[in-house]
C-alpha cells in the first residue's frame, strides 16, 4: 500500500507551512536530519516567540518518564492557541505505558506532542506504535542511498534559490558522504557569499569552499576510468597517495563498484541508447547514461565482470582479509592497473 503523503517528510512539511499542526507526531528512523527538520520547524513556528516561555517544553527520553510527558501534554496553553511538547531521544524511554494510555484516550487537541525516536524505528508490532498511528502522524526517516545524494544536493540548493551542475553535485556527495546534517552545513558555506545575480555552484566554488580539488577527486578518477584515460587516472592516484584526505580507497571503491555493476546491467538493457539506458537503470536523467554508453565502447562484458570481481578482492584486502602488509596505496595502484589494462 502506498505511503500516505502526509506521513512523508515533504507531506508533513507542506502541512506545517500551511499552519496545520497535528496533535501527535512520532518521528522515527535512522536518518536524524529529517527528524530534526520537522521538530525544529514546529519549535520555531507553532508558537509566537512571546508564547514559548509558558507553552513550549523540550524534554529528553533519558531524563523523564512517560507519565511526566503525559502530564505536560494534558496541560492547557497559557494565553496561546496551543502548546508544544517535544520529546527528544525518545528511544531512551524505559516504559511507554502511560503514553499509550494517553494516545488511546482523550487527546489534548491544544497540544502538539512531538516524539523524536532516533537510531532506528519503534517496533511496529507493539501496541504503542499502533496507538501512535491511530492518534496522529508517524514518519519514518530513512537513510538515503549513496546514489541519491547528488539529487539531495540539487534539491536543497534549489530550495535556497541556487543551482548546481552535475559534476559539482557529485563532488560534494562523494566528499561529504551520507551525513545529511554535515552536507547541509557544507552547502550553506557555499550559499553565504553567493551574489543574488549568479546563484550557480561550480566545481571551482566547491574546491574553494569545501576543499575538494576539482581536478583530483574521486569523481574525476571515475571519469578517467570510464574514458580509459590512463595518464589522468595515474595522476589522480598519485595525488591521492600524497594527499590521503583527498581520496582514500574507502571513498572511491563503492563509487567505482556501483559504476561497473551498473555497466554490467547495461549490457542487458533492451535499448542501448541514452534514454533506454536511463530508464533501465532508473537514472534521474539521460545525462548519467552517457558514461555507460562510453563504458560499453571501452570495456567488454567479460572485462567488466572481471573488474567487479577484482574490486571485491581489493575491498577485502583493504579490510585486512588475506593481506598482511600491502598498503592502501599499493592496492589502489593494483586495482587501477587491472581496470585499465
Amino acid at each position: 500500500m502506498a505511503e500516505k503523503k502526509k506521513n512523508t517528510f515533504d507531506g508533513i512539511m507542506q502541512d506545517l507551512r500551511k499552519g496545520h499542526y497535528e496533535p501527535v507526531y512520532l518521528l522515527m528512523g535512522d536518518e536524524s536530519y529529517y527528524i530534526d527538520q520537522v521538530a525544529d520547524y514546529i519549535a520555531e513556528n507553532a508558537l509566537q516567540p512571546e508564547e514559548r516561555d509558558f507553552n513550549q517544553n523540550v524534554v529528553f527520553g533519558a531524563d523523564v518518564n512517560a507519565a511526566a510527558i503525559v502530564e505536560l501534554a494534558r496541560s492547557f496553553p497559557m494565553m496561546a492557541p496551543r502548546q508544544v511538547v517535544i520529546v527528544k531521544e525518545a528511544q531512551a524511554l524505559r516504559s511507554w505505558d502511560a503514553l499509550e494510555k494517553y494516545l488511546n484516550g482523550t487527546i489534548q487537541t491544544t497540544t502538539v506532542l512531538v516524539v523524536c525516536y532516533k537510531n532506528g524505528c519503534m517496533d511496529r508490532r507493539k501496541s504503542v506504535f499502533k496507538a501512535f498511528e491511530k492518534a496522529g502522524v508517524v514518519m519514518e526517516s530513512k537513510k538515503i542511498k549513496e546514489w541519491q545524494l547528488p539529487a539531495f544536493v540539487e534539491k536543497y540548493l534549489m530550495s535556497r534559490n541556487a543551482s548546481i551542475d552535475p559534476k559539482s553535485a557529485q563532488m560534494i556527495a562523494e566528499s561529504v558522504g551520507s551525513d545529511l546534517s554535515r552536507m547541509v552545513s557544507e552547502m550553506d558555506k557555499l550559499l553565504i557569499d553567493m551574489p543574488d545575480d549568479n546563484r550557480r555552484v561550480t566545481p571551482e566554488m566547491v574546491e574553494r569552499k569545501i576543499g575538494v580539488s576539482k581536478d583530483f577527486n574521486v569523481f574525476e578518477l571515475r571519469d578517467a576510468l570510464v574514458n580509459k584515460n590512463v595518464f589522468k587516472a595515474n595522476q589522480i592516484i598519485k595525488y591521492f597517495d600524497e594527499n590521503p584526505k583527498a581520496g582514500s580507497i574507502f571513498a572511491f571503491l563503492p563509487m567505482i563498484f556501483r559504476y561497473y555493476q551498473n555497466l554490467m546491467l547495461t549490457y542487458y538493457a533492451p535499448r542501448k541508447d541514452a534514454q533506454g539506458i536511463a530508464e533501465f537503470l532508473e537514472l534521474k536523467s539521460q545525462w548519467g547514461a552517457k558514461d555507460y554508453l562510453t563504458g560499453m565502447k571501452n570495456y567488454s562484458g567479460t572485462k567488466v565482470l572481471n573488474i567487479i570481481n577484482k574490486i571485491r578482492e581489493i575491498d577485502a584486502k583493504s579490510k585486512g582479509l588475506d593481506n598482511p602488509n600491502t598498503s592502501a596505496g599499493e592496492l589502489t595502484k593494483e586495482l587501477i592497473f587491472f581496470i585499465l589494462h
